[in-house]
């Protein structure tokens, strides 16, 4: 199953898989048994190694202080950062490529340059209660009162919040001459009238939580608004498609992972006196999981590749939804797969099966649903035709 890839995209992938196999992947267990929390200090070596070998601001220009990759170079990384649970991947953060053309000098040194040393850090605020994948539905609101906008709504799923010093919260224009189109503003996180809600309890164990905030008329300046007003949605559409991919990629990375301890447990497990790896039902899963797993890497590299190339953005974003779709289906399959082939020890939280069968479930729905994915990409084809996207 080897890809063409060029020597620096292969490059980055040893360097990130021997990060992930000799740093990663040991501690998983620890975090799963003590609610997806490290040691502070494995946090700290954690981030020191990931930055040491460049795992930072990947699609920044080197002017700015990141590394300037490729799509398929990001990609290759983020599909061996899915290798591992509890999240402990996210000891790295990729300032999104977005806020570099869209960024005031003034939000470049307040916020983003910062973010790119890795000395703040950011969240989205999008998500409301009856608004997910639907992201045009928000009812949060900002309204202009001379140099500030008043912020108001509650959001939900705030990702990694706890772990965030500002927020990017995204609004419809109550009033004006854009009225209901949507901005992004910058918010730091002590800016009187947040309020904590509360933080839920979720399936997986991460360090990251996802709370739900609720903002009270809360007032930034102007320069706190990211591009002119009715730009936020394009943003969001832009960090979609940088988000879809990358979850495309992690879920491959899963699903290598899954197949690799399955195949060795199924050579070592006996039933009857023979390695259950003898019985065709389990090759049958093996089998269908591996082809699965090649058509979906196929899939999301030759999508990294388009972007690299400069396809139409209308295009890349069926494309990205394309990869999403199919990664992350086959990864939940695989997994469930994977869970059989242990048996008992599969349903065990000890187990990578196990850990991976309850965190994968989340990647069909978060950044879009898979039922959108599925919206988008026919969307796509009647617009575009099947040329257009996929030949």
């Amino acid at each position: 199953m080897s890809y063409p890839l060029p020597p620096s995209a292969r490059a980055w992938q040893e360097k990130t898989r021997r990060f992930v196999t000799d740093e990663l992947i040991p501690y998983e267990v620890q975090a799963e048994m003590n609610g997806g929390e490290l040691p502070p200090e494995i946090r700290k070596r954690h981030k020191q190694k990931a930055r040491e070998i460049g795992l930072h601001a990947l699609a920044i220009p080197r002017a700015l202080g990141g590394q300037e990759l490729t799509m398929l170079e990001q990609t290759v990384i983020q599909e061996e950062i899915g290798k591992v649970t509890n999240a402990l991947g996210w000891c790295y953060s990729s300032t999104p490529p977005w806020m570099v053309a869209a960024c005031s000098p003034f939000q470049m040194e307040k916020w983003v340059k910062p973010n790119i040393r890795g000395e703040r850090h950011e969240c989205y605020a999008i998500t409301e209660a009856d608004a997910g994948s639907d992201v045009d539905g928000i009812k949060a609101t900002a309204r202009r009162e001379g140099d500030h906008y008043v912020l108001s709504g509650e959001k939900w799923h705030v990702t990694s919040a706890n772990h965030a010093d500002h927020f990017i919260f995204q609004a419809k224009l109550a009033e004006g001459s854009h009225k209901g189109a949507h901005c992004l503003f910058f918010i730091d996180m002590d800016a009187p009238g947040i309020e904590l809600v509360r933080t839920p309890a979720y399936t997986h164990n991460y360090a990251a939580h996802h709370p739900i905030y609720r903002f009270n008329d809360v007032r930034v300046p102007v320069t706190h608004r990211i591009g002119e007003e009715g730009d936020g949605m394009g943003f969001t559409y832009d960090w979609f498609r940088y988000e879809r991919i990358g979850i495309a990629a992690r879920c491959c990375g899963a699903a290598a992972r899954l197949i690799e301890e399955a195949t060795a447990f199924a050579k070592e497990r006996y039933a009857n006196g023979q390695p259950i790896a003898n019985y065709q039902a389990i090759q049958f899963m093996l089998a269908d999981s591996v082809t699965e797993l090649w058509a979906a890497r196929l899939i999301t590299y030759r999508t990294a590749e388009e972007i690299d190339a400069g396809v139409d953005v209308k295009v890349s974003h069926a494309q990205c939804a394309v990869a999403k779709l199919y990664a992350s289906e086959m990864a939940n399959r695989v997994a469930d797969r994977a869970v059989q082939i242990f048996g008992g020890r599969g349903y065990m939280r000890e187990n990578v099966a196990e850990r991976f069968f309850r965190e994968l479930r989340v990647d069909r729905i978060w950044e879009g649903t898979s039922e959108i994915q599925r919206l988008i990409i026919a969307n796509g084809l009647y617009k575009r035709g099947q040329t257009a996207l996929i030949e």
